[in-house]
């Protein structure tokens, strides 16, 4: 070997693992390792639990109730605000009036005599007659209007008219029924009845019933109007008394 070369030494790679390549675990020897630390864990649980160290430091971690009070902040004082100085001013002293003195008046001037003349005597100018205007004439007096036609009523009481009286119902008589009916009828200029009907009830059908049949038989004189006989209507009554 020369002295001025340098000589690089063999490089080594390390072993893939911490073992030695030489030694080697049987896996039945492993196995029997971990079932052995496994009991040996169990056993010493078993024996904390036994002799009470375990419960010993539970009792270290207990929890210990802290009572806590809360402390109200006093409440702030109000300061109160400083005076206002109220600075017054001195008002002017003002002078009293003078006195107003009066003007002289100034003297007028003396009025001299005037003399009035007499008015002249005023001439009369003859001043001729007017002719008279007769009154005026009182207006004519509104003619009256006509006197309205007098009106007769229509009649059935007249005897040549042979009206008979209504009969009496007899359920109406047993009943104790009675009572005046009023029936209004449109008479004719021949004195028959062309319309009727009840305009006062006597408070029983069967009353009001004949009665309005009874009304509507009857003959009447026609009334008038100025003389002349008129159709119009008539209020006929008619009394159910009991006897």
């Amino acid at each position: 070997m020369n002295a001025g070369v340098p000589v690089s030494e063999p490089a080594f790679a390390p072993p893939l693992s911490g073992r030695s390549p030489g030694r080697v675990v049987p896996p039945g020897l492993r196995r029997q390792a971990v079932v052995a630390g496994v009991v040996l864990l169990h056993g010493l649980g078993l024996w904390a639990l036994k002799s009470g160290l375990l419960g010993r430091a539970v009792e270290r971690f207990t929890l210990v109730p802290v009572l806590v009070q809360l402390i109200e902040a006093p409440p702030p004082q109000l300061i109160p605000p400083a005076p206002h100085k109220v600075q017054l001013t001195p008002q002017p002293r003002t002078r009293p009036a003078e006195p107003v003195r009066p003007q002289p008046v100034p003297q007028s001037a003396p009025i001299a005599d005037v003399q009035f003349a007499p008015p002249a005597a005023p001439t009369v100018v003859p001043v001729s007659p007017e002719p008279v205007v007769g009154a005026p004439t009182a207006p004519p007096e509104p003619v009256a209007p006509p006197a309205p036609a007098q009106i007769v009523l229509p009649s059935s009481s007249a005897a040549y008219l042979h009206n008979a009286p209504p009969p009496y119902p007899a359920v109406s008589r047993q009943l104790g029924e009675a009572g005046r009916v009023v029936v209004r009828v449109f008479i004719e200029l021949d004195g028959t009845a062309r319309q009727a009907q009840v305009v006062v009830s006597s408070g029983y059908e069967r009353l009001d019933q004949v009665a309005l049949r009874t009304a509507r038989q009857w003959r009447y004189v026609p009334g008038q109007q100025g003389g002349v006989p008129q159709a119009m209507w008539f209020d006929v009554p008619i009394h159910f008394v009991l006897g």
